[in-house]
């Protein structure tokens, strides 16, 4: 692996130009590294992180993927990282041309994860340094403890898919908590009005102090003269701030966090360096979070942008025929399977459409004639505007769900693909089983990454239980998978665990009229001393 030359890197720099000049925006250093195919394989999401750290399930992970690559042998274009500076990887056999292409999809990337909000908590991380440092602790945990490190990694990846991502972006946008609250603060809003039940002249008179000294003085000497005298006059005032403060901290957002923060077992001395791995487990799977939520609009923005500027560039010239080779094989819809770089594309350039048409306005909402809306055009010249609000603001599910609509299904002629035995040439067939978009979407949306809502009961839970409850959203838990997770979490909490959990119960018919009946059985999966059961509740 090493830097592209300076001559590639020249071609990278008028690109970012040509980028900047239709609207991307994106901080100016990156780094382009080449690299074989062999070696684009272990860059693959989740583990494309350079630096991240070593686990033995990766390692095999990347031994698939290698023997995988000798049956049916592909071209793997790039890798791009989220880092600071971005880094992008391209592939030793890609010519000139298929790199300037692969430039302005790289760029979109790049753009795309540096301007939506649900990357908001990664803007200001330099994970790849992060990454390097979590690879040497862990590396210097492994001298000490052997493999119950690998261990430990092992039963936190369990759990890294319900982290609590749209917590923590919650938290970003209203960071208001009663624990950030200064001491000055809590002494004018809780102090005096709760502990002392000061009369309203006291707490002015109070507040006549504090301004004077403001006053008169920095912000800074003003707030510790006045601490001083605070803590002169009520000797208490520390305990009692410390203890509010601890009160109102922000409760565990996601299991993983819960077991880090309040779990016995981990909070004896002998058992701290587990959370050291834990927070390091937990941090890289809220990084990488967004990438999932966002794959189907970042890829359609990075397919829009690289066919948007290519096409009209000078380098574009004597190779039209092998770009439409290479676009139709990224961008083709496929019949059965989902193309997120095709439906992403398409359903840019659909509100990009209906945006210049002045179509995504409550006017046009009301027409109710299918040929006036069809006629419909007001030339409002806002199609990038509106991708370009799409880019910052909108997820897959957002897009998918508010822009799947019967046009765009015609107008992409979409459809839903069935499947049914044929008996007589014992072949599976596959036909058209709906062409509406109510029934397309919901087949979108199913395929959608979709973790399962598990919170603690906190008025189950003791140092000695754990009672986990699954919230039932329409998918059970994948039951073969369920006695492995326990025996993890039992480790980790020193304790017994219980989940809670509902599961689809199929009542077969008495005879072939007759259709299968489903009812949900709500199912307690008990894990105590590395055995798991299970019984209905």
């Amino acid at each position: 692996m090493e830097l592209i030359d300076q001559k590639t890197k020249k071609i990278m720099e008028e690109c970012k130009e040509r980028a900047r000049a239709a609207g991307l925006q994106f901080e100016n250093e990156t780094l382009e590294y080449i690299v074989s195919n062999r070696d684009l394989l272990e860059l693959s999401p989740k583990y494309m992180i350079p630096t991240l750290y070593d686990y033995w399930v990766h390692d095999v992970e990347v031994l698939k993927e290698y023997g995988k690559y000798k049956l049916y042998p592909t071209n793997p274009y790039e890798t791009v990282i989220n880092s600071r500076p971005a880094i992008s990887f391209y592939n030793s056999d890609n010519p000139d041309w298929l790199n300037t292409m692969i430039f302005y999809h790289v760029l979109a990337h790049i753009d795309f994860f540096q301007n939506n909000i649900h990357f908001k908590h990664t803007w200001d991380e330099d994970f790849v340094g992060m990454a390097l440092a979590d690879k040497r602790l862990i590396e210097s945990l492994r001298n000490q403890y052997g493999r119950w490190v690998d261990y430990v990694i092992e039963f936190a990846r369990s759990l890294d898919n319900i982290v609590g991502f749209y917590d923590t972006l919650f938290h970003i946008d209203y960071p208001i908590n009663k624990a950030d609250l200064s001491p000055i603060e809590y002494y004018f809003n809780n102090f005096l009005q709760d502990e002392l039940k000061a009369p309203q002249h006291q707490i002015f008179s109070e507040l006549g102090k504090y301004n004077s000294l403001l006053a008169n003085n920095t912000e800074e000497v003003a707030n510790s003269t006045f601490l001083a005298d605070i803590t002169m006059r009520y000797p208490e005032f520390d305990a009692k701030y410390k203890k509010f403060i601890e009160s109102q901290k922000v409760p565990a957002v996601d299991l993983l966090e819960f077991i880090r923060d309040y779990s016995p077992f981990l909070q004896k001395e002998a058992n701290q360096w587990m959370k050291t791995i834990l927070t390091i487990i937990r941090n890289t799977a809220l990084y990488l979070a967004p990438q999932v939520r966002t794959k189907i609009l970042n890829e359609g923005w990075a397919s829009y942008w690289h066919d948007e500027l290519f096409r009209s560039d000078e380098k574009l010239r004597s190779h039209e025929a092998d770009y439409a080779r290479v676009n139709a094989n990224v961008t083709s819809i496929f019949r059965l399977g989902l193309n997120p770089y095709a439906i992403g594309l398409r359903l840019i350039q659909y509100v990009e459409e209906l945006a210049e048409k002045g179509k995504l306005n409550y006017d046009f909402q009301k027409i109710e004639s299918i040929e006036e809306r069809e006629t419909y055009n007001k030339k409002t010249g806002e199609g990038k505007k509106a991708i370009f609000n799409l880019r910052k603001y909108f997820s897959d599910f957002t897009l998918l769900n508010i822009f799947i609509t019967q046009e765009f299904v015609d107008k992409y002629d979409l459809f839903v693909v069935g499947m049914r035995p044929d008996f007589e040439r014992q072949t599976i067939q596959y036909y058209v089983q709906s062409r509406k978009a109510e029934d397309y979407k919901k087949m979108i949306l199913d395929a959608l990454y979709h973790p399962p809502y598990i919170t603690v009961d906190l008025n189950k839970t003791s140092e000695k239980l754990l009672y986990l409850v699954h919230h039932f959203e329409g998918k059970q838990l994948i039951k073969e998978f369920v006695p492995d997770v326990l025996v993890g979490i039992e480790f980790l909490w020193g304790g017994e665990v219980q989940l809670e959990t509902t599961e689809i119960i199929i009542e077969r018919p008495q005879s072939p009229t007759e259709r299968p009946k489903y009812r949900r059985q709500r199912i307690l999966w008990v894990c105590k001393d590395r055995k798991v059961s299970r019984k209905n509740i």
